[in-house]
């Protein structure tokens, strides 16, 4: 009997400390790199500097676009750009990540849209440099491409 309880308790003692690990594991970055840098033409709105941020949560995935180069000529409200961001697949074909999120900018500001939600699978590999960032403000299309491919290279999904 003494055998049988001390038994379940190494087995739960066991089980707690190994939950607690998994607990306080590091969790990994599923997306690498997290940030990848771009030098972009926009119609409109002047060329520059652009930063990537993505995210990854199994199949779904975010990216959000910020510049301080790049900027709007004019107030735009939050949430007031329609933004489709198109990523070019090293295997062949397009990812596309798409929303209508972003801050309020003032006149002058540098532009920043997202998170855009996109679907990616293990594996995708996706580079800025020939697809595009569309933007609409006000009905009026805004479409940004990449000079160069992004650094430090594409973005790969686990």
């Amino acid at each position: 009997m003494i055998r049988k309880r001390l038994g379940s308790a190494a087995a739960l003692a066991a089980g707690t400390l190994a939950a607690t690990g998994l607990a306080f594991a590091p969790t990994a970055a599923a997306v690498t790199p997290l940030t990848a840098t771009i030098t972009a033409t926009c119609s409109l709105v002047g060329d520059g500097e652009a930063t990537l941020t993505a995210t990854q949560t199994g199949t779904a995935a975010t990216i959000t676009v910020t510049s301080t180069e790049i900027t709007t000529p004019i107030a735009l409200g939050q949430d007031s750009v329609t933004s489709t961001l198109t990523l070019v697949k090293a295997s062949g074909g397009t990812t596309v990540f798409s929303g209508t999120k972003n801050p309020a900018i003032p006149a002058g500001g540098g532009v920043e849209v997202g998170p855009l939600d996109g679907t990616v699978a293990t594996g995708d590999s996706l580079e800025a440099f020939g697809g595009s960032l569309q933007l609409v403000v006000f009905g009026i299309p805004i479409t940004c491409n990449a000079n160069a491919p992004q650094s430090p290279g594409p973005f790969v999904f686990e």
